[in-house]
């Protein structure tokens, strides 16, 4: 392969970290205060909660699947929970609410996955009910704040370390550099990213794409319920409208960092640069001074031109790889001829 051509492939897979640098440049001299060492930490913060969700929708579009009911289980995992201990176990123990949490994330992901894998269900109508049943239970059974939360379970959205730095950025750091590691190193990465590429072929190698589809759900919940550990953290409370309308930009995040709707593509850290391009942006609006609903206008902007981007990678990738494959074939007569 041409060195050019493994140059365009680079930066086609890398996309994401381009823009970054070009976006925060951009700010660095034309936006008031945005250099500022507490404004790149709060940055950090910022992405961490939508980063949870853009690893978790990533995740499920890695094995060719689409997952809309992340932002509820951000408010519903929590929200169960902290009713279990206050009204019917009162006094349970912090750390283990936690693990309900987490464990509640998990189920939701679990039983996504089961419909999509095994019954055959659209995975976007399917999850779209699960949001909707989701929703609909979060405002029902917690129609006002659930407040004055243990510090433990806190501990994650509120938390700064040495008074300067938020665990929820270290914790959003540390998830996407071991998921990086076990996407790119381990054996269950390999056939997660198989399952999506060509799910039929992955079955008839032996792996089981079911169980793969299963467990991409399962951990997009879990990263879910991170994210809700996050959001009650940072407000000390468990809302109703926790998350809400979040999916969305999960999905442009995920996009931004290389993953495609058509499956087996993408890695974590292009997703973190997705979702440190989510932060960024959100928090150019905001010291810009940008008014509310035109925010909402640049997020439906961003989220278009993630779909276009999606679809230009894609188009160029198939490009490049058949010239290059022209060219061997030429090479190959060329050498075969003489």
């Amino acid at each position: 392969m041409k060195i050019i051509t493994k140059i365009q492939l680079i930066i086609l897979d890398n996309l994401v970290w381009l823009l970054l640098l070009i976006f925060f440049l951009f700010n660095a001299f034309l936006t008031p205060s945005f250099m500022k060492s507490r404004n790149l930490i709060n940055i950090l913060f910022q992405s961490s909660l939508v980063g949870m969700l853009v690893l978790a929708q990533g995740m499920v579009m890695m094995v060719g699947e689409l997952d809309l009911s992340i932002d509820a289980i951000l408010a519903f995992a929590p929200g169960v929970t902290i009713l279990l201990a206050k009204n019917i176990i009162p006094g349970l123990n912090p750390i283990l609410c936690i693990f309900i949490t987490l464990a509640l994330g998990a189920a939701v992901g679990c039983v996504n996955g089961f419909f999509v894998a095994k019954l055959k269900t659209n995975s976007f109508l399917l999850t779209l009910s699960s949001q909707i049943i989701m929703r609909g239970l979060v405002l029902f059974l917690v129609p006002f704040s659930l407040s004055r939360l243990a510090k433990e379970y806190v501990f994650l959205g509120r938390t700064w370390i040495g008074g300067v730095f938020p665990a929820a950025a270290v914790a959003f750091l540390v998830i996407f550099i071991l998921f990086e590691f076990i996407l790119r190193k381990t054996i269950f990465g390999r056939k997660l990213m198989l399952t999506g590429g060509n799910r039929r072929a992955s079955y008839i190698a032996g792996i089981n794409t079911d169980g793969m589809i299963v467990w991409a759900f399962a951990i997009a919940g879990i990263l879910s319920a991170v994210a809700g550990l996050i959001a009650a953290g940072r407000q000390n409370a468990v809302s109703n409208n926790m998350g809400d309308g979040m999916v969305m930009m999960a999905f442009a995040g995920a996009i931004l960092g290389g993953c495609s709707f058509n499956g087996g593509m993408g890695k974590p850290i292009g997703m973190l640069g997705g979702a440190l391009l989510l932060g960024m942006i959100d928090n150019a609006l905001t010291l810009q001074g940008v008014e509310v609903n035109l925010v909402s206008v640049a997020k439906g902007v961003l989220i278009f031109i993630a779909i276009l981007l999606d679809l230009m990678r894609n188009r160029m990738i198939v490009q490049i790889m058949h010239r290059e494959n022209i060219r061997k074939l030429v090479a190959h007569e060329h050498i075969g001829g003489a």
